[in-house]
């Protein structure tokens, strides 16, 4: 990820303040009782998410690739806008750190589709936001 944002398009941008400016900063104290409980609710909202877009970002048939899919996508949110160390986030997925990193090579590659681009940009922002508020921190 770029450390001059300015060059990014301008949706990509928001996302990224957010990111840059509270939630990069994951101490080795933090409890993992509240990382768990993040990347359940970013599961959870990703799922929720899917389901108010028709199902039509997935694009998948059977139920268990579409919550592969789903859970990449809670994956990838955790580690590139949380900034969550892909060692933490796999236990929590009942996954290897390795098969994180899959899911996030598997989204970032997805990204070029204009549609899907703006709906991880969009939950990006809303997990953002919604850990923002769990931690306490004001919105400027």
């Amino acid at each position: 990820m770029p450390s001059d944002i300015s060059s990014l398009p301008p949706p990509a941008r928001p996302c990224l303040e957010v990111a840059d400016r509270r939630l990069r900063s994951w101490s080795p104290a933090a409890e993992r009782d509240e990382i768990s409980r993040i990347c359940r609710l970013v599961r959870q909202l990703t799922g929720e998410m899917v389901k108010l877009t028709g199902d039509r970002l997935a694009a998948r048939r059977d139920r268990r690739r579409s919550e592969c899919h789903i859970r990449q996508i809670a994956m990838y949110v955790c580690h590139v806008q949380l900034g969550i160390p892909m060692s933490d986030i796999g236990p929590c997925f009942g996954r290897d750190r390795t098969t994180v990193g899959h899911a996030c090579q598997v989204v970032e590659d997805r990204r070029d589709e204009p549609a899907f681009d703006e709906f991880v940009a969009t939950l990006e922002r809303l997990a953002g936001s919604i850990c923002n508020v769990m931690r306490g921190v004001r919105d400027e």
